[in-house]
């Protein structure tokens, strides 16, 4: 419970001002139709992370504790400094609308998280935990909890949220568990 609820937390707040939450808005702004868009953040959000944790679990297999232990707790402390910054959307980035709503946010959500903030985190937390299943749910849960209403919300609560207290409470999180990481915390789980 605690791979589910820590990667659940860490994701939403670290998905607050991201790139790919900014994408939310504009699909929503673009489409108007919330539900095919949350439908394919969704799909895109599970593929992606279940990648990611998989690949954090065949991480954990090729080095000894010692080892991953320094390697995640520097990560940590890597994401704890890179959520400090602010994230913004390229017009390039901005997907063609041929395929349709949900095809289009599928594809334009699954790869604007490719080797993004959440992605790296949930690749780290996979390690971290041991639980795949429980720290895709987590991640896949944060990320729905900071995307859905910014897809039916949109502009109304984009103002009101202070991004700068928000990435400083998830850098604080993430800092907190690298330093705890690097201190051995979770040493009797294996990492």
């Amino acid at each position: 419970m605690e791979a589910f609820l820590v990667s659940t937390g860490i994701v939403a707040l670290a998905e607050i001002g991201d790139k790919t939450q900014l994408l939310a808005f504009c699909l929503a702004a673009k489409f108007r139709r919330p539900l095919p868009i949350v439908a394919a953040i969704f799909v895109a959000t599970i593929a992606n992370h279940a990648f990611a944790a998989a690949v954090g679990t065949w991480i954990t297999s090729l080095l000894g504790p010692d080892i991953l232990r320094w390697v995640l707790g520097v990560s940590f402390l890597a994401m704890a400094a890179w959520t400090l910054v602010p994230d913004k959307i390229d017009d390039d980035d901005m997907p063609l609308a041929k395929y349709g709503v949900f095809l289009t946010t599928l594809i334009a959500f699954f790869v604007a998280e490719m080797g993004d903030k959440t992605q790296v985190a949930t690749v780290a937390l996979a390690a971290r935990y041991h639980s795949l299943v429980a720290v895709v749910c987590g991640t896949t849960f944060g990320m729905m909890l900071a995307n859905v209403p910014a897809v039916y919300l949109g502009d109304r609560i984009a103002h009101r949220v202070s991004l700068k207290l928000v990435h400083g409470i998830a850098a604080l999180v993430f800092a907190v568990l690298g330093a705890a990481t690097l201190l051995g915390a979770g040493s009797s789980l294996g990492a």
